[in-house]
């Protein structure tokens, strides 16, 4: 079992390789594109600027590399910044170009309720299934309203609603909270910072990876 987290110099890398530890996998720190193509599960961290982001994944030439890494139909997951990356574009800051593995539009977390407009929006708060069914995904055996850590100002705006596995409600709008299209994942939380909860899903993250190589 080869998991693979790209090192792109963005975020702090560390509890996501001790949360892949605790559930029994040593994860490998890389951006080498061999050590990529060739692992069982991709893991893309991130947190900050949207433009940051993708300035340095072309920085390490990194774009075509997940590109390429995606095609082979092996797991992939993007973790917050790292699942926003994943779609066409964003609107923080300039307009940005993402990855384009997924349709849709990174935008600003629309906040309706006084109380709670507060950005960003950093708390733990409750995911709900959507459309898309939670059983053999990275919320498989999940409770519905399990809260998870979220640290974050912009969404996901997937134009396809069939690829939003969770929804979550903040300032009384709902947002996509966990996306899945193919073999690509997205959260837009910290499952590294959600406790038992966030270690089921990385243990259900490589229970896919391991059905994978069957």
């Amino acid at each position: 079992m080869k998991i693979v987290i790209i090192d792109y110099d963005v975020g702090n890398v560390r509890s996501m390789i001790n949360a892949f530890k605790k559930v029994g996998v040593n994860p490998i720190l890389s951006n080498n594109e061999e050590e990529i193509l060739s692992a069982d599960g991709i893991v893309l961290p991130g947190v900050g600027a949207f433009a940051h982001g993708m300035e340095n994944l072309k920085k390490y030439n990194l774009v075509e590399i997940i590109k390429k890494y995606t095609d082979t139909n092996k797991p992939f997951m993007g973790i917050c910044l790292g699942m926003q990356m994943l779609l066409d574009e964003s609107e923080e800051f300039v307009n940005t170009k993402g990855l384009g593995l997924i349709s849709g539009k990174v935008i600003k977390l629309p906040t309706q309720n006084k109380i709670y407009e507060k950005l960003p929006h950093v708390s733990w708060n409750e995911i709900k299934e959507k459309k898309t069914k939670w059983n053999n995904t990275i919320l498989n055996n999940v409770e519905q309203q399990s809260d998870v850590y979220f640290v974050h100002s912009f969404i996901t705006n997937l134009d396809n609603e069939d690829e939003v596995l969770s929804t979550t409600v903040y300032s009384d709008y709902e947002f996509c909270s966990s996306i899945k299209k193919d073999n690509i994942y997205g959260c837009q939380f910290h499952p590294e910072k959600s406790g038992e909860i966030g270690l089921k899903i990385i243990e259900n993250f490589i229970n896919i990876c391991k059905e994978n190589i069957k």
